[in-house]
């Protein structure tokens, strides 16, 4: 059967996890000899491997899909094997939802079961809906009933996500307290109820930093265990992380090859760490800071965006100008307060690094 306007999955803008990487989950479910919890397709040490990165025994090497503390990930991956529901916190640009993605890739082979949490999500959205014309025809059925992501997971066994957990309403975030305590989920329409199949699980993303959050309550939040992702611990780290998604981001939009110059990575990273920390990498200058995250995500939208600049409008090799914008563009979101805190920024640290000179009057021409 042929299903219409379904583009080739070469065509494909992003790939879910399950799809992109799923040579190296046929790798490791082929080596993966360790127990498996009820429901999951690999074992936990297969599935932190495959976050983590590694070289199986075959030779087969497994791309890191996270950098940070390994222990973190364990911890996480440990819950999910319990029947604790896995809470990722931490502030935008984490990688939570990343994370969260590639966890139910692993486990359940299938990352598509999420809620996306927002003012306007409903009950419905996570439990199940009705199909109204089959509803006022024939009355209350199963056949009528459609169901939404929590009833999906609960019935195949699988890793259900939601993302932005604290944005949802709080009457709306209670209707997971019987789900993830009782593993039900009732349909009083119905008079029955449907019950959790092994490898049922739920992971939650939420972040404490954007305003007009809702608080989960004491309820909810002990049918969690919290998992805290933070910033790249070291510069070093984080211009690992920028510069692998980067390349990849390239690849997957077919831009034309520019090479992604390290010292325009790691002069883009330098600059979100001493905005956000507050402080410069030498420790001599305090600085304001801006009112956004300047997080590693940004980061590389900045580099990203930076290439396309080359490739189409440029010479061809990543430049200062190139990425100027974009640095600019992410630190000055609040146009009163940001714009003083990147002014006194660019003249009091820019303008005194000899080696960012190019950069210094790139940003120049941009603010004239």
């Amino acid at each position: 059967m042929t299903i219409a306007n379904v583009p080739p999955a070469a065509d494909i803008l992003r790939p879910h996890a399950e799809q992109q990487f799923a040579h190296e989950l046929a790798a490791l479910a082929a080596v993966d000899d360790r127990a498996r919890p009820p429901g999951w397709n690999l074992s936990p040490w297969a599935v932190v491997t495959y976050l983590l990165g590694g070289t199986l025994g075959d030779g087969t090497i497994i791309s890191p899909k996270y950098v940070g503390q390994q222990r973190l990930i364990e911890i996480a991956v440990a819950t999910l094997a319990t029947d604790r529901a896995l809470l990722l916190l931490g502030v935008p640009g984490t990688a939570k939802t990343w994370v969260s993605e590639h966890l139910a890739a692993a486990i359940s082979g299938d990352s598509t079961l999420l809620v996306q949490g927002t003012a306007g999500t409903t009950e419905e959205t996570l439990r199940y809906g009705w199909n109204y014309a089959r509803l006022l025809a024939e009355g209350p059925s199963k056949e009528a009933l459609v169901p939404g992501p929590v009833y999906r997971g609960m019935d195949r066994g699988a890793i259900v996500r939601v993302e932005e957990l604290t944005r949802m309403p709080p009457e709306v975030q209670d209707a997971l307290v019987t789900v993830l305590s009782e593993k039900v989920l009732p349909i009083p329409e119905l008079d029955s109820e449907i019950a959790a199949v092994s490898g049922f699980n739920l992971i939650a993303t939420a972040n404490d930093r954007d305003r007009g959050v809702n608080d989960i309550s004491s309820a909810l939040r002990r049918r969690f265990n919290t998992v805290v992702l933070p910033l790249p611990a070291t510069a070093e780290e984080e211009i690992s992380i920028v510069s692998r998604r980067v390349a990849e981001l390239g690849v997957a939009l077919a831009l034309p090859e520019v090479p992604a110059a390290a010292d325009e990575i790691r002069r883009v990273v330098t600059v979100f760490r001493e905005l956000r920390s507050g402080v410069t990498d030498d420790q001599r200058t305090s600085l304001k800071m801006p009112t956004g995250t300047l997080s590693t995500a940004e980061a590389i939208s900045v580099v990203t965006n930076g290439l396309a600049l080359a490739a189409h409008f440029g010479d061809g090799s990543l430049q200062a100008g190139d990425v100027a914008g974009g640095i600019v563009g992410a630190v000055v979101s609040d146009p009163v307060h940001d714009q003083v805190v990147w002014r006194e920024y660019l003249e009091g640290v820019v303008a005194e690094r000899p080696e960012w000179a190019d950069f210094y009057e790139a940003c120049r021409q941009l603010d004239t």
